[in-house]
């Protein structure tokens, strides 16, 4: 079983991502363990706040070194992590072979940011990576660290009820998916392609695969020149 335990200050926002559809049937399964923790549970103060103001002025707070350092000593002691991950607008940008890699690993540590981000030496000493899923801001970690989590459990074993699935979303070999097409065959005048209502499974793989590769050449160019290398 995967473990995931996800430090945050709004442990709210988590509770809707891991309640519904595939994410809740993994959880029900016991092929991954979710555990949400408010940092504020280890902060120090009788107010239990875990941010202050940034050495040298500027504007918003920074989430402090100590609350997360007690709260990652703690989650330590009780087993051994593969990863510590803090979701990072300057993080690595989150791809399909970085989520197929992490579905691999046993026990991680995800940080959700907030405010004005943590505590440089949080970054330095502490976590192990950094992944951003694109190049803009959020209000917080939350919902990158839920996009994470999904990204990583729908393609464990045994948690899609079609094994092959996952393998033909998109990003998997650096190609966008096919298009797809269900009932009616024929729907104002609009057809499905032929091939595809032909039952030759050679053919319509054939189909699929140049699809796949037109729509990735038009599309997404730079996935294109990754599969020429």
């Amino acid at each position: 079983m995967m473990h995931i335990d996800i430090i945050t200050v709004h442990p709210g926002l988590l509770e809707g991502p891991f309640s519904h559809s595939i994410l809740k049937r993994a959880i029900q399964k016991n092929l991954v363990e979710i555990n949400i923790i408010n940092l504020r549970d280890y902060a120090t103060n009788k107010h239990k706040s875990v941010d202050d103001y940034a050495f040298g002025g500027g504007a918003g707070m920074v989430m402090m070194i100590e609350p997360i350092d007690h709260c990652i000593a703690d989650l330590k002691s009780k087993r051994t992590y593969d990863e510590v991950i803090y979701m990072s607008p300057d993080g690595e940008q989150l791809n399909q072979g970085m989520s197929n890699s992490l579905s691999l690993k046993k026990n991680i540590i995800i940080l959700c940011g907030h405010y004005k981000g943590v505590d440089e030496r949080v970054r330095q000493h502490l976590i192990t990576r950094e992944i951003s899923v694109g190049d803009y801001v959020l209000s917080g970690g939350e919902l990158p660290a839920a996009v994470l989590c999904d990204s990583i459990i729908r393609i464990i074993p045994g948690v899609l009820n079609d094994e092959t699935s996952a393998l033909s979303d998109s990003f998997q070999d650096n190609l966008l998916a096919p298009p797809v097409y269900t009932r009616p065959a024929n729907y104002k005048g609009w057809d499905v392609p032929e091939v595809l209502l032909s039952g030759n499974e050679s053919l319509i793989n054939e189909w699929r695969h140049l699809q796949s590769l037109e729509r990735t050449q038009i599309r997404r160019p730079d996935l294109s020149d990754n599969n020429s290398k």
